[in-house]
């Protein structure tokens, strides 16, 4: 929904908001917020609002210590679970240096731009998601534990699915800030959930899952339960993906619709972009080392590959003739940051188009069955540094300082993993209580 400065001004005020959160994510995804009382909310529109980012990592040690949020109208949301008289409203917001000029680590803006880029060469993206999670229970003292909330497996019901509850609260949740699921089920892992989006523009599903995951967080912390993204939880069990629906509309014509029995040649060479590249976007799509224990295993890719029917395979392209059929890519998870993420696949997909890339043959065999020659995703989170490192293609895109940052917090990251002798515990002391 688009609103004006002056309409969100006069909704405030006929709502009873008191409180404003300004909503902003660090270049690692991580959603971060300031409140402000609503009657500050005129002001922060005209000049912004300071803040010091240097205290914050995932802002790249900015020296100059001062950034400024700028809300964004249409982002405007009421808070359900927080009071009813005196509410809160959230926003996301643009983030600008003190000169005007907008933060080279703001993703939404990234994000932005990739879509503007597409729609100059004539395509509008329209992005689905699938995100799975665990919930676990907590004690008696209120103490986060790895006990799952149920030991159901996948699409199973109640009472065996305990988490039939806790999805229709957090979907109920979601549609009173305008975020409409498709469709929730119990996952294979036990404790394990999965709630799938409709498409929305870009833009839309990025800011969606972000508000995705901090409602999970509440509802669940609300009902007694701990609620993580944490790529693999538990090392015996599946892990948690976010699968990417890439839908994409040339006019008023989806390009993954089959035609006769086949793909059309920009559908197909939009894949052949994607597989080019997804080596040297791993680290901004799988951000941390628990990534890497979860590709590979139940399903979850291992090799760049593609296919129409198989499930285990990197990119899956069902041969549906809908108005909605897409590419899905499957190996994601949500340690990424949306944005970047998103706006980085959709890069790669036009760069096969516009250079009219040759698509592979498409591979049906399972996980066990392929040749070792086949081209892998990076095994490791070193190993996903490296493809990065190189690679001309985020070079030309993000900046200098953006990639130089991501690139040393992450080889930090990957050598006190690689000094630690007890890597289950590493993951879960690192991830499992902040995912």
């Amino acid at each position: 929904m688009k609103y004006t400065e002056r309409e969100v001004l006069q909704f405030v005020e006929e709502n009873d908001v008191k409180f404003i959160k300004l909503m902003f994510c660090d270049i690692f995804g991580a959603l971060k917020s300031i409140s402000v009382p609503a009657s500050e909310l005129p002001k922060i529109f005209q000049k912004g609002l300071l803040f010091d980012a240097s205290k914050l990592s995932g802002f790249m040690n900015f020296s100059s210590t001062d950034l400024l949020l700028f809300p964004d109208p249409d982002t405007l949301a009421l808070l359900p679970w927080r009071p009813q008289q005196g509410r809160v409203v959230r926003f996301f917001c643009t983030i600008k240096y003190t000169d005007g000029t907008v933060f080279d680590g703001d993703g939404r803006a990234f994000l932005k731009n990739a879509v503007e880029y597409a729609r100059g060469k004539g395509y509008n993206f329209q992005i689905g998601t699938s995100c799975e999670f665990y919930v676990f229970e907590k004690n008696d003292n209120g103490q986060i534990t790895k006990i799952p909330h149920d030991y159901a497996g996948y699409c199973d019901i109640a009472p065996a699915d305990k988490g039939e509850n806790l999805r229709r609260d957090i979907c109920l949740t979601l549609e009173q800030m305008d975020i409409y699921p498709e469709s929730s089920r119990h996952e294979s892992g036990p404790g394990q959930n999965e709630i799938d989006f409709r498409y929305s523009n870009a833009l839309n599903a990025a800011d969606n899952l972000v508000t995705f995951k901090n409602v999970v967080k509440s509802v669940a912390d609300r009902n007694g339960l701990y609620a993580t993204f944490m790529p693999k939880p538990l090392c015996d069990r599946p892990g948690s993906g976010l699968h990417i629906m890439l839908l994409c509309m040339k006019g008023m014509e989806n390009i993954f619709m089959p035609r006769r029995g086949d793909l059309g040649s920009e559908a197909k060479s939009m894949i052949a972009g994607i597989l080019k590249r997804v080596r040297e976007i791993t680290l901004f799509l799988n951000s941390t080392a628990s990534s890497y224990s979860r590709l590979g295993t139940s399903r979850a890719p291992k090799y760049i590959t593609w296919s129409h029917e198989n499930f285990a395979q990197l990119v899956r392209v069902p041969m549906i003739n809908t108005d909605e059929n897409a590419m899905i890519l499957r190996s994601p998870d949500n340690t990424c940051n949306p944005y970047f993420a998103l706006g980085l696949v959709i890069y790669a997909a036009l760069e096969g188009a516009l250079n009219g890339e040759e698509l592979c043959s498409a591979t049906d065999l399972s996980l066990d069955n392929i040749a070792e020659l086949t081209e892998k995703l990076p095994a490791t989170l070193d190993e996903a540094i490296e493809a990065a490192r190189g690679s001309e293609f985020l070079a030309d895109r993000l900046s200098e300082n953006l990639i130089s940052h991501v690139l040393g917090e992450k080889e930090k990251e990957a050598k006190e993993y690689a000094v630690c002798e007890n890597k289950e515990m590493f993951e879960t002391v690192r991830y499992f209580y902040t995912l």
